[in-house]
This record gives C-alpha cells, structure tokens and sequence, in this order.
C-alpha cells in the first residue's frame, strides 16, 4: 500500500451527522413526526442482533404515534443539537473542519410532506445552521433523504410505494434549493439507498407487514425505482436553481471478498459485489444493469415504469459518488458452516485476517483502498468517503479525559489507506467521519455506542448533563487537517 500522504489542496476534511441523530427537539417549531421517530432502544435486546433491534411492526408504530417517551425513543432527544449547534460548530472549527455533512429534515419543512406551503420556522433553522457553518469557514454538504422521511406519509400512502411521493420529495427539494442556493453548493439525494432493503421502514417508509411475503421483494423494488427517479428529478432541479452546485448520490459500499481461490467462491463474490454497485451504477449511468433486469424475469417481479422514466434517468445522472465504508465481508459457497460477522446491517463470513470491534464489525483499512481503486476505475467521477468510523464505549477517566487510542489507529489506518488511493490516481473529494461528535446510533438507539472525537455526557436513557468533552483524537484529527494529512502519528 503506497502511502506518500499527499492529499490535494482543498480537499475537505471534515465530519458527519444526521438531523435524527443529533437535533432532538422532535417535536417542536412545527416539525412533524417521522419514521425515526418510531425508533426504540430496546434494552434487553442483544445490540449485536441489529435486525431485532431494528424490525418494526405495526403496533409498534401505533405505541410510537401515541407515545411522547423521549427516553426510550432517543432518536427524539438526540443531542440536543438543534439548540447547541453554535457551541458544536466552534469545536468543529477549532478541529479545522472544512466540510460538515449534515441532514435536512424533511418533516421540519414540511411536516406531514403533504403541505402546499413549507414551515418557516424550520427554513429558518437550517437558514441559520448554513449562515453560522459558513462564518466558521466550514462547507455544508447536505443530505436530502437521511433516514428522515414523514410518518404520515408512510401511514397514509405506503411511503416510496407510492408514486406520489416523488412529487412530494421533488417539491420539498425546490424549497430547500431556492432558500439555501446562497449557502450550499454539495449536496446527496438519499443516504445509503441501497438500505431499503436492510430496513425498508427507515429507509422508505415500508412496513412489510401490510404485504403478503411473496409480493415483498417487488414493492421494495418498486420503491426503489421511485427513489431513482426521484433522485434524478432532484439533480434536474438543483443544476436548474444553483448551476454551479453538485449532486452525489450515497451508497453503502460493502466490499466482499471470496472466501478462497475456488472458483466459485471467486464468482459468488463477484456477483455480490455487482449487487452492492448496482445502486450507484443506475444513479451513475442513468440506467438498470442487464442482471437486475433478467432477476425480475426469473423472479417474476414486474416493476412498474412510467414511460419518461428511463429518459429520466439518463438524463440527470449525479455529479459525484458517495459512500460509506466500515468494513469488508467474505462470501463461501459454505457459509452456513461458517462463523458470521455483521455490520452496518450486512452479514457475511468471518475473515481470519481482520480484527473485530465490540460490535461485531470487521476492521479492514486495506478494504477501503481496494474500494476507492475499484469504485473510480468504474464509475470515472470524483468520489467522497461520506461516512467511515469505528463506534466503541468510550470511558471517562478521573481526570475527566477520554483516552481513545483505538480510535485514533483506526482512523490513522484509513487515512492511510485513502492516501495511497489518490497516490495511485484516485480522485477523492473529501472526507467526513461518522458521528464526528457523539450521536445516538442508528441502529440499536444507544448512547454508548460512541464514534465522536467529542464525547458527550449522555448514557443510552438521556441521563447527563449533555457537556461536551473533547477526547485525545479530537487533538490528534485537528493535526491531521492541519497537516492535510501529513501528520498521523
């Protein structure tokens, strides 16, 4: 792995977070509920176990609708960032920030997604989080679709099932556009799209309980191409609005790697590798790969298009290609007699040549070159590592000072990994680590569960003080951007 450390002038250095994750405030200034909302700590739930953590019933979101809990529903409380961003944003500047990956919520412009007319109150929020990014010298890249979509949209019309909605998240992305056109020139339609069917629910608005099982598959498909469209709507009207703005599009990249040199094994991970580009390829290309289209055929799956649709897609592809990466997995034609690990919802073989963390996710900083390589070789377009991190329970010492040296080797090994990627030619954006302040998580609800260079005095029930405490990698990444990645020890 080369490594010469030479990252390009400007590129933007930085972190990320999600409006559901981190505002709170839930349910005031008019925002309405969301599918986050519904989102439970689930205690006695192993935290290793994310589709039981995750899996939403019908009932549950009728306790969650009826329910003003913030404790067990963190997602509600978040970390109070919606009244705390000014003092957030000085840490963030005071570390160098270049970049901050924030959400727009959708519910606090349009709370339902039904209104003719957008929420002031919430336009002024993000108006003045863009205003007070900008005086700090820091560059927004936001994202549209993050996990965040309205309940009652998922209530009333099936969430991204629905056609209609694509009207709606087309209207909701004028309005931003327009009122923000002075403040934002990065933006990402839907974060992590291949997801939906991980969760469907959060990442749709589908609860697959209101379908019989073998229609499943095909009405998260369904949903899937309307995301599509509604992706491609979205970059037509942001090049017409802000010219010289630019969209990505955000994906999961979930590297696989055969189990062996048998192969069929090679083959199996070929094809599952296919499968995890397959979400970027159409918003890249502007088109369905010939594979997914001959599934549908096997499977019997009939999705349906509207006849612009396909011109549509080609017609708007995005600017830039997004990704997340945590870890690598490993595909055998045996995995059923093998040891499994999971991550960021994905499982796979256990590779004996990686660490895991406490959660069960591989460690593969070598993957995340291997991506970078492979990912602009396909798609020849600027690439942006949107999110990558290692989550850990961080503890505080007598001395009030969290030593998190695992973090700062973890990151250190990425970072390395991304500079030997634009070494070999690898034309990389920027870099915004995930849950750069302490957040509440994803997937399990948990405070514990810490990615943050800034700590946060908040336990999985919302006890603390909320204070922010800075940990020994928030001094080691300020001299990481001071350095542009020169300096790692």
């Amino acid at each position: 792995m080369k490594n010469n450390n030479k990252f390009p002038k400007g590129f933007l250095w930085g972190g990320a977070t999600a409006a559901n994750q981190c505002e709170g405030a839930w349910n005031v200034d008019g925002k309405g509920l969301s599918v986050a909302d519904c989102s439970k700590f689930k205690p006695d739930v192993d935290p290793k176990d994310y589709i039981a953590q995750h899996g939403i019933t019908l009932q549950d979101i009728k306790e969650a609708m009826e329910s003003e809990d913030t404790i067990l529903y963190g997602k509600r409380r978040g970390i109070d960032f919606y009244n705390r961003f000014r003092e957030d944003l000085d840490l963030f500047a005071e570390m160098g920030f270049k970049v901050l990956r924030v959400s727009i919520a959708w519910t606090r412009i349009f709370p339902t997604g039904v209104e003719e007319q957008p929420n002031e109150k919430g336009l002024l929020y993000y108006e003045e989080l863009f205003k007070e990014m900008r005086a700090r010298n820091i560059e927004p890249l936001v994202t549209l679709h993050h996990y965040e979509m309205p309940l009652y949209l998922s209530d009333h019309y099936g969430g991204w099932y629905s056609r209609e909605v694509i009207e709606m998240f087309v209207k909701f992305c004028k309005v931003v556009f327009d009122r923000y056109k002075h403040l934002v020139k990065y933006w990402l339609t839907f974060n992590e799209i291949d997801s939906i069917f991980r969760h469907p629910f959060t990442t749709a608005g589908i609860v697959t309980e209101r379908y019989p099982k073998e229609k499943q598959e095909e009405i998260i498909y369904q949903a899937l191409h309307h995301q599509f469209v509604a992706s491609a709507l979205a970059t037509k009207c942001l090049h017409e609005i802000i010219p010289q703005a630019k969209m990505g599009c955000m994906v999961t990249r979930t590297l696989t790697y055969p189990e062996n040199c048998h192969p069929k094994n090679c083959l199996l991970a070929l094809k599952t590798n296919r499968e995890n580009y397959f979400y970027a390829d159409v918003q890249v290309f502007g088109m369905y790969p010939r594979f997914i289209k001959e599934e549908w055929k096997a499977k019997r799956i009939f999705i349906k298009f509207n006849e612009e649709d396909e011109e549509i897609l080609k017609s708007y592809p995005v600017d830039f290609v997004s990704f997340s990466y945590y870890m690598s997995l490993v595909s055998s034609i045996e995995a059923e007699k093998k040891e499994k690990v999971n991550g960021n919802l994905s499982t796979g073989v256990k590779n004996p040549y990686l660490d895991v963390t406490e959660w069960n996710w591989q460690v593969d900083p070598i993957g995340l070159e291997y991506s970078l390589v492979e990912m602009y070789d396909r798609y020849k377009k600027p690439l942006f590592i949107a999110e990558n991190g290692i989550g850990a329970k961080d503890i505080v010492n007598d001395n009030g000072i969290i030593i998190d040296d695992y973090r700062i080797e973890y990151y250190r090994q990425h970072i390395e990994a991304i500079a030997s990627a634009i070494s070999d030619g690898v034309e990389v954006m920027g870099y915004t680590p995930w849950g750069c302040i302490d957040l509440v998580s994803m997937s399990t609800c948990q405070m514990s569960k810490r990615y943050g260079f800034i700590y946060v005095d908040a336990d999985d029930y919302g006890n603390g003080t909320y204070s922010r405490i800075k940990k020994k990698s928030f001094y080691w990444y300020k001299k990481v951007i001071e350095s542009n990645g020169v300096h790692l020890q």
